[in-house]
């Protein structure tokens, strides 16, 4: 069966190819997503929450060639807990960003949209628990990202997401208006 899929995608994708743009200047597009991975933690917790994550971006530019700039915002969310004989320790990691990308349409694959950018974020920690028992701080945190959106028809599609906000892959669901 696997060995099935991966020359259906293939073709699939293949065949997509038109003269369709997926993001233009004026695209809107929301993405909610759910992230695995992160640097926030180490070992010794107990327990470790997926990042949950919204972002918004709108095109801004046409940079006269096969692609546009966006800009737009960030948001994400991720705990850890730490449970222990007489330890109780729960830290809460909130990341709210700024963030730009290139969106790239020269391969003018219909409801296809791959981009990578940049964010500039900052990275508030609340720690709340009997004892302390990691260094935790708020920061300013730069990233870099890359990431496809594959749309179902006008509005509605699935997006994934490499970089970091809340995680190192996040993938989810996109509205685009």
């Amino acid at each position: 069966m696997k060995k099935n899929i991966i020359p259906l995608l293939i073709a699939f994708f293949a065949l997509g190819v038109a003269n369709a743009q997926e993001f233009n200047v004026g695209t809107n597009v929301v993405n909610v997503g759910i992230g695995l991975g992160g640097d926030y933690g180490d070992f010794l917790t107990s327990s470790i929450s997926p990042g949950i994550s919204a972002s918004y971006e709108r095109g801004i530019w046409d940079i006269g060639g096969p692609g546009v700039i966006s800009l737009g915002g960030y948001l994400g969310i991720k705990n850890y807990r730490y449970e222990t004989v007489g330890v109780n320790s729960k830290w809460t990691y909130t990341t709210v960003g700024f963030r730009g990308a290139y969106h790239f349409n020269g391969l003018e694959v219909e409801n296809l949209d791959l981009y990578g950018g940049a964010m500039i974020a900052y990275n508030i920690a609340n720690f709340s628990g009997d004892s302390v028992v990691f260094k935790v701080r708020s920061r300013i945190a730069p990233t870099l990202f890359v990431g496809g959106r594959w749309y179902f028809n006008d509005t509605f599609g699935v997006f994934a997401e490499a970089g970091y906000g809340v995680a190192f892959l996040t993938v989810g669901g996109s509205i685009r208006f």
